[in-house]
This record gives C-alpha cells, sequence and structure tokens, in this order.
C-alpha cells in the first residue's frame, strides 16, 4: 500500500527499478540460504516480497503521467503482457536448468534470473525516467501532446489523497474485489500449476517447466489484443469506457469459471485438459483490460495509491490461495480433489465479474477531479512559451476573460 504512494511523490523510476534490484540481489541469496536454515530462506522471501510490492503501484504511478487517455487500455495492456512473457520464458527455462543446470541444477535457476534481474536495473536507472517534464530527451512537441491530453497536470506540490471519499467510493471497491478475484483465480494456476502438471498428469520437470509456461502464451497474446480491442471500442461513437471495462472483466473472469468448472469432466485426456487450462489462462488476459487500467479512469492523479491498496488485497491470494490448494491435496493429490480446487476459484472469478458489471465504472471520480488553479496557469505560461500553443486549459481560460 506504501508503494504508490510513495511513487506518486518521489517518483516510479527510483521506486521500481529499486524494487525489483532489492528482489533480483536476494534471489542470488537464495540458495546459500535454503541450504543454511529454513527460518533464513523465509526471511529472504519476506524481505524480497518487500521488494516486489512496490512494482506495481509504481508502474501505475508511472504510467499515469505518460499514457494519454485513449491510449491506456493498449498500454496498460502492453506493459502488463510483460509479466506473461516472462512466465513463458522463466518456467521453461527453470525446468531445463533444474535438470540439467550448473551449481547442482535447482540453485542455477536462483543465479540466472538474479543475475538478469540486476543487469536490467541497471539499464532500467540509466534510460527511465519517472515524467515527460523530467526525460532529458523528449521533444518538446511529445511532451506537449502527453501533458495536454491529461485529466490532470503535473504539479510540483502533489495534491493529498482524499482517503475517506476513496474508502466511500462503490466503484473504487467493485475495482479491488475483482482484482482480488482475478488473482485468486491467477495465482491458484501460477503457484499450483506445476504440482498439478506432476502429480496428476504425471509430466517430468522438465516437460512440466514448458507445459505449464505454454499457457501463459494465450495470455499474453490475448492481453496484448485485448488492450488494442479496447482502446477501440472507446473511441468516439463507439462505446463508453465504463462498458468497455465491463465487457472485459466479464469475459476475462467468466470464462475461466466456466474451464475451471469442466477440467473435472474430461478425465484423462491430457489434451483436453490443456486446452482448457490455455483457455483459462488466455482469458484472464482479457480482464487486464478491464480491471488493472481501471485505476487509472478512476482517479489518474492517485493511481498508484489506488494500485497499491488493491493489489495488497489481491496479494492475499498469493499466500492463501495455496494454502487452499495445500489443504485439499495435502493426502491425496488426486484428480478429484484438484477439481475441488478449480470450483473454489471459479465461484470467486463468477463473483469478481458480477460485482464489477453491477458496481463498476470508467468514469473520472469526483474526488478525482482537480480544480483549476494557480499552478496550472504556470504550467500554461511555460508550455505556450516553450512551443507556441495554447493548452484547452489556457484556452477556455481565455474565453472566460472575454
Amino acid at each position: 500500500m506504501v508503494g504508490g504512494w510513495l511513487a506518486e511523490r518521489i517518483g516510479g523510476k527510483i521506486l521500481f527499478g529499486g524494487g525489483v534490484f532489492i528482489t533480483a540481489a536476494l534471489t542470488l541469496l537464495t540458495p546459500v540460504t535454503a541450504r543454511s536454515s529454513v527460518y533464513m530462506l523465509i526471511a529472504l522471501r519476506v524481505l524480497q516480497g518487500f521488494g516486489e510490492g512496490v512494482t506495481f503501484p509504481a508502474m501505475h504511478a508511472l504510467l499515469s503521467c505518460w499514457i494519454p487517455p485513449m491510449e491506456r487500455s493498449r498500454s496498460v495492456a502492453f506493459v502488463y503482457a510483460g509479466a506473461q512473457l516472462g512466465t513463458v520464458i522463466g518456467m521453461p527455462l527453470s525446468g531445463l536448468l533444474c535438470d540439467h543446470g550448473f551449481a547442482g541444477g535447482w540453485p542455477s535457476v536462483f543465479y540466472v534470473f538474479g543475475i538478469a534481474g540486476c543487469v536490467w536495473s541497471f539499464v532500467w536507472f540509466v534510460i527511465c525516467h519517472s515524467s515527460p517534464s523530467t526525460h532529458p530527451r523528449i521533444s518538446m512537441a511529445e511532451r506537449h501532446y502527453i501533458e495536454m491530453s491529461m485529466e490532470s497536470r503535473e504539479m510540483s506540490t502533489k495534491p493529498p489523497v482524499p482517503w475517506a471519499k476513496v474508502a466511500t467510493s462503490l466503484p473504487f471497491w467493485a475495482l479491488a474485489i475483482t482484482h482480488f478475484a482475478c488473482t485468486w483465480g491467477y495465482y491458484t494456476l501460477l503457484t499450483c500449476l506445476p504440482k498439478y502438471m506432476h502429480d496428476v498428469l504425471q509430466f517430468d520437470m522438465t516437460q512440466n517447466g514448458i507445459l505449464s509456461g505454454l499457457p501463459y502464451i494465450a495470455t499474453w497474446i490475448l492481453m496484448t489484443g485485448g488492450g488494442q480491442a479496447a482502446d477501440w471500442l472507446r473511441a468516439p461513437g463507439r462505446l463508453q469506457t465504463t462498458t468497455v471495462r465491463k465487457l472485459f472483466c466479464a469475459f476475462g473472469l467468466l470464462t475461466p469459471g466456466l474451464f475451471l468448472s469442466v477440467v473435472g469432466f474430461f478425465g484423462c485426456n491430457v489434451v483436453l485438459i490443456l486446452v482448457a487450462i490455455f483457455i483459462t489462462l488466455g482469458s484472464f488476459g482479457l480482464a487486464k483490460s478491464g480491471y488493472v487500467v481501471n485505476h487509472l479512469d478512476l482517479a489518474p492523479k492517485h493511481a498508484g495509491t489506488l494500485m497499491g491498496i488493491t493489489n495488497t488485497l489481491a496479494t492475499i491470494p498469493g499466500f492463501l490461495g495455496p494454502q487452499v490448494v495445500g489443504a485439499l491435496t495435502y493426502h491425496q493429490s488426486t484428480r478429484t480433489q484438484w477439481q475441488k480446487v478449480f470450483y473454489i476459484a471459479a465461484a470467486i472469478c463468477c463473483f469478481g465479474a458480477a460485482t464489477f458489471v453491477f458496481f463498476g465504472s470508467g468514469n473520472l471520480q469526483d474526488w478525482a477531479v482537480e480544480p483549476e488553479n494557480a499552478e496550472d496557469d504556470r504550467r500554461d505560461e511555460e508550455l505556450e512559451h516553450n512551443t507556441g500553443h495554447w493548452s484547452d486549459r489556457a484556452g477556455r481560460n481565455a474565453s472566460k476573460v472575454d
């Protein structure tokens, strides 16, 4: 929850890059701590969680500064699809490293990805900037286009978060519940799919890694394509943003609910089971163009903070989901027990879809609208001086004077 609030004040560049670097550096220490003490390993994983916890809220804070409203769906979907692409690469590579890697097999997974994360962090700090106004290489025309497209303007003093109004906002809580529901289904498969592949479908580690990772190709494709489709549907003369967000949440959550419910009826047909898993994970990608970008719809200036709150709730399935799986499959990791896991995930997904359809919104909320003030006028004058163009706000002010 702290991550988004901090990113809006110190900049997403530092927080996001720092979070990834901390996680990657600690990943390098995992084999050492695992061999030393289980308690040290748990402590290390908790510290990694601090690094990972700020990443998504910081991403939203960055996107709120860089992405114009009518480009949000495809931009957010493209950025978040990187996580799916990483899973597609990471799971098969992890399986291969476990079976054939150096340093005894499994430790090589942590060394390879830890080094990769550290290198990436260095590149990030060199080329990334928190906003157009702080970017040294952006053209003035591009900066003007981005800043004039935003509902809210970048300000030297960040406005306070209207906590009471956020806490009583029905569209915000609909978003939070949907975020929780989607990640329950997604995390259940992300963390436990390799176990299901091994125990029920009887795949070895290399096969397990490849087949566990491949379904996320569908997620990546549908997430990227869904973002493009969502912005096309939101174009003038087509559908309202609220309608688009509800459609994508409904399809993105009800479809996984349906296919998770029927996996148990496929018996020993591995092909049909894998197809159902492909469709389930792919459909979660469509939901991203519904609820993930919705923070930017409701309150772009506070998008990082809102993402911090909903993502805090949405991480609960990350540890509660595996506990449910463990409780149901500890004594008998059978097809029947796993179907109970899938039924629970399906029910939660359907509940999340229904909540957003009835109570969700894609409109800028009243409590997120900023009054026109001297800060806006100062920035208008600066941009007019640098580009020779007036902003829409400046034009409106001139009309008022006339």
